[in-house]
Formats: structure tokens, sequence, C-alpha cells
């Protein structure tokens, strides 16, 4: 599904063919599909609506208005029957049901960057609250939206909750002013609390291993730290220094060639073709030897959300890679071994870092830097593809396709579809 101003439009995957195509009230700014496919909410803020169109009945659509409470968020629950919106200034989140039409509220949402969990089985919901200047965390049964647990979150300022895989364990971690991540149960009993130091900026980043074995906080301080689920005690950390010295590391530098031109096919004027292929420059993957001097850049002190520390975290789908990336180095990728808890390989790039995900079916990290390439790595090798497309297309994030297949490729203003070929096993 992608938006054009007020239009949704819904394609097939694998001909991009237009099957559905829905016309909305106002300036669509948010769409998001139901976990089973067969609806997709369109949120539109400045109005404070929400539409839903269903795929299967065409005709059928759902309009929710929040009115004078205004709207900053909607949202899916994972039995996608109930949609979630947050109304203005955080005062309260409504819970509205597509099967009943019965509305819920839940009060004091806190305005954090993420401040809303489902547990990956759908099963119960954690809110973090923020009521008479303190910060609490409630827990919901998402079947009936009853509350389960209701308890006070040792934070000076929270900042963002997030449920292990295993739906066992929620961490809560709070603004980067304070270095300090809780790991509470399920019945609200805090289980670990872990802070690396103090009197400097803190948390910037965490991710859960798949296993929910590992917790990687990233911090300001240019280091990852993995926590252990047994005793929640830090087990190593990884720094990101400027300079690569092992010689076991793998560092891929990418480095520009431009295209060959047999002078026979010069014509003049050229055709399309022609004139799109001199102008284009390619890319491949050296392997650099070690010591490597990676670009560095100073943050600014003096200013608000310094370009410095881990900002980017993400544990491979078979739990052994993790992928990093170090702000104050923002053309490089980082992954490290998770079973040997050792950097494995570096991707020095020309252009700054905007989006890595890996391949959600194997060891397969895509990464786009905001020109007209992807970038896929394996543990086989690297490898840098060319978006074939007319005109200028700077890829800012990508999307992976659930089956590992294909992804979306976005630049501001369009997106393409990159289809790759499944090896026979």
């Amino acid at each position: 599904a992608s938006c054009v101003q007020y239009r949704l439009v819904v394609r097939d995957v694998n001909t991009l063919q237009i099957l559905q195509l829905y016309t909305c009230l106002d300036q669509i700014q948010y769409i998001e599909w139901s976990s089973d496919s067969l609806f997709i909410l369109c949120a539109m803020y400045k109005r404070g609506i929400v539409q839903v169109w269903s795929l299967e009945q065409p005709d059928w659509h759902c309009k929710i208005d929040e009115g004078s409470a205004g709207l900053v968020a909607s949202c899916w629950s994972p039995d996608g029957r109930h949609i979630l919106n947050t109304t203005e200034f955080h005062l309260r989140i409504t819970v509205w049901s597509l099967c009943t039409k019965s509305v819920s509220y839940i009060k004091y949402p806190k305005a954090c960057q993420q401040g809303i969990a489902f547990t990956k089985d759908g099963r119960y919901m954690a809110v973090a609250e923020r009521r008479d200047c303190k910060d609490f965390i409630s827990i919901f049964v998402c079947s009936d939206w009853q509350l389960l647990r209701h308890f006070d979150a040792e934070t000076q300022d929270l900042f963002g909750i997030e449920w292990a895989p295993n739906g066992c364990v929620l961490a809560v971690w709070g603004t980067c002013l304070e270095y300090k991540i809780l790991l509470y149960s399920l019945d609200g009993r805090l289980l670990s609390t872990y802070r690396a130091y103090e009197w400097s900026l803190g948390i910037k980043s965490i991710a859960w291993s798949p296993s929910s074995q590992f917790l990687a906080i990233g911090s300001y301080d240019e280091k990852v730290r993995i926590l252990n689920h047994v005793t929640w005690k830090k087990i190593t950390e990884f720094e990101h220094p400027a300079t690569i010295a092992n010689t076991k590391t793998i560092v891929y530098k990418e480095v520009e060639k431009s295209p060959s031109v047999e002078t026979e096919r010069l014509s003049f004027p050229p055709t399309r073709a022609l004139a799109s292929s001199l102008f284009s420059t390619q890319s491949k993957y050296d392997i650099s030897q070690v010591p490597v001097s990676l670009q560095y850049i100073k943050p600014v002190a003096d200013r608000a959300n310094p370009k410095m520390g881990i900002g980017m975290l993400a544990f491979s789908p078979d739990n052994c890679f993790l992928a990093t990336k170090n702000d104050n180095i923002p053309n490089a990728v980082w992954i490290w071994d998770v079973q040997k808890l050792k950097l494995f390989v570096v991707l020095e790039q020309l252009c700054a870092i905007q989006s890595f995900q890996w391949d959600p079916r194997q060891p397969r990290l895509a990464v786009c830097t905001g020109n007209s390439k992807v970038y896929l790595w394996s543990p086989a090798g690297c490898v840098s593809v060319q978006v074939p497309m007319e005109g200028d297309f700077q890829i800012v994030s990508l999307s992976w396709h659930s089956s590992g297949d294909s992804m979306a490729l976005l630049s501001k203003d369009n997106f393409c579809v990159c289809y790759l070929e499944r090896e026979e096993v």
C-alpha cells in the first residue's frame, strides 16, 4: 500500500498492478496494515480522523473522528480489530473496536518516543504513563482491555519501553540525561537495574535479540553493551574506534568506478540509455588492508541532540549477528559475531548510512546511503546494486517483504520494489 495526497493505492506485490484505489477525506499522513492484512488504516492527524478500509469488501469503510480532542498517533492492536488513537497533548488513548463499536479509554499516557508496547504473541500491552510528576507502567490484557498490573517505574523521565520477544520481560529506559535501564517481569516485579555510568549522556538505542537472551544497549559514549538474560549483567561491550586494527576483521570499502564505453557505440546526440550510463557511476567493494582509518566526525558539543553515539542497532533473525552504526562515524556499518562476541565485518560506504534492515528469513543485511544504490551483505560477501530508474532516485529507507524475496526502496517522492532471486538449496 502507498498513499499519494488523498489517495490510498493498494498494489499486488508481484506485478505492482493496482488492486484497489481509495479516496480519503484529507491528506494521508500515516498508513498501517492490520495483522491479518484484511484492513488498512489511514490517519489524518490534522483533521483528527482515522479511516479504515476493507480489502475483502471495498464498499465497507469506517471513519473514526476524535473531534476536538485531536489526534497525534494511531495504531492497530495485534488482533487487527481494535484501533488505538492517542489524542493531542497525550490526554488519553482511545481504544475503538471494529467488531462491537465499543470504546475504551486509557488515561495519562506519557508523551515519549516509545510509550506503547505489545508482546509478540499479542496477548499483553504495556503503556507508559505520567501522573503527579511520576512515571508509571500499566499492563493490559489485549483480549478485553482489562488492567492486569499497574506499578511505578523507577525513572526520572521515562523515554521508552520494549518487550522481549518471548513476552516475559519489559525493558524500560529513561532519557539520555540519565543512564538507567530497568527490567520488569510481567507481574510488575523489578528484576534488575543496569547503569553503565553517571553524569554524562546515556542510552541512545536498544535492541532485543530474537531469542530474548541478549539485550543490546547503544550509548552516547560510542559503545554497545550486551546484557544476558540470566543475571542481567553485562557480558561484553563493543567499542567503535575510528581505526580498525584487528587483522581478523574484514573491512569492505566502497569504491566508485566510471563505466567504460566503447567509442564505436558513441553517437550524437547519444541515445537515452547511453547518456544515463555515461553519467552514472557504478560502485563495487574492495577489501581494505588493516589497519584502516574510518572517517570520524567530531560532534558539536554545544548543540542539542549531538550526532554521536550508537544511533542504530539490529540483530539478525538467526541471532548470529548484530549490526550497529556509530553516529560519529556516519559512513560505516559494523557487523558483530554474536556467538564469538567479536567484530566480524565493517562496511565503509562513500556516503552516510541512512538506514539498514535485516532480511527476516536469513542473515542478509540491506543498507541504503541516500543515493540510487542498495547494498547487500551476507556472510558470503558484499554487493552494490544500482537501481535502474531514470532521474534522481535517492533511497532514504527500505523495507523487506516478510518472505525475504523482495524489498521496497523509498525515496522522498517515489518507491520501487527490488526482487531477489532465492538460491535453490
